[in-house]
């Protein structure tokens, strides 16, 4: 079985512009629910792969969304420093998924296939649409499947493969 590297930044979600005076900022989650971000003591702060550890003071879900108190940000314009920064914690902090699930950051790398056993490419990332979420396929062409049950055939992480009911010549 392929065991995800315990120590890979796994991205979470995005620092976003101040809120308020006291140094609070908005945050993206990409995590379900929303404040489970709020879950993790000490965040990874990250831009372009490079990693800072920020210890999370304070957090709160609001009708603005996810704010967050950083340690040893007190000012909008210390807070402003960090807009755009990716989100991140350790593999090993994540909790395991429930059976039959999979973190989409473990997915990612692994080779698609449709089917009939036809190479689609690599699982390179995942996104949010209205629609609901795709998988994107990058190989020969590039593919966006739809990320359903029903689109899922197999996931074999000691094979490193994920199987689709896709075909090769599907847009």
């Amino acid at each position: 079985m392929v065991v995800p590297d315990p120590e890979r930044i796994v991205v979470l979600g995005s620092i976003g512009a101040p809120f308020g005076v006291q140094g609070w900022v908005k945050v993206r989650s990409y995590t379900e629910p929303l404040e489970n971000i709020l879950n993790y003591g000490v965040w990874q702060l990250g831009r372009a792969g490079q990693w800072q550890s920020c210890r999370l003071e304070d957090g709160r879900i609001t009708g603005k969304g996810v704010l967050a108190k950083l340690a040893r940000v007190d000012t909008p314009e210390a807070a402003r420093l960090h807009t755009g920064a990716d989100i991140g914690v350790a593999r090993s902090e994540l909790p395991p998924p429930p059976p039959g699930e999979h973190y989409w950051s473990d997915l990612e790398g692994l080779e698609a296939l449709g089917s009939d056993g036809s190479r689609l490419g690599r699982v390179d990332h995942f996104r949010a649409t209205p629609a609901g979420h795709v998988v994107v396929i990058k190989g020969a062409r590039e593919h966006w499947i739809p990320f359903t049950k029903d689109r899922i055939l197999k996931v074999e992480l000691d094979a490193g493969r994920i199987v689709f009911d896709w075909a090769a010549d599907w847009s």
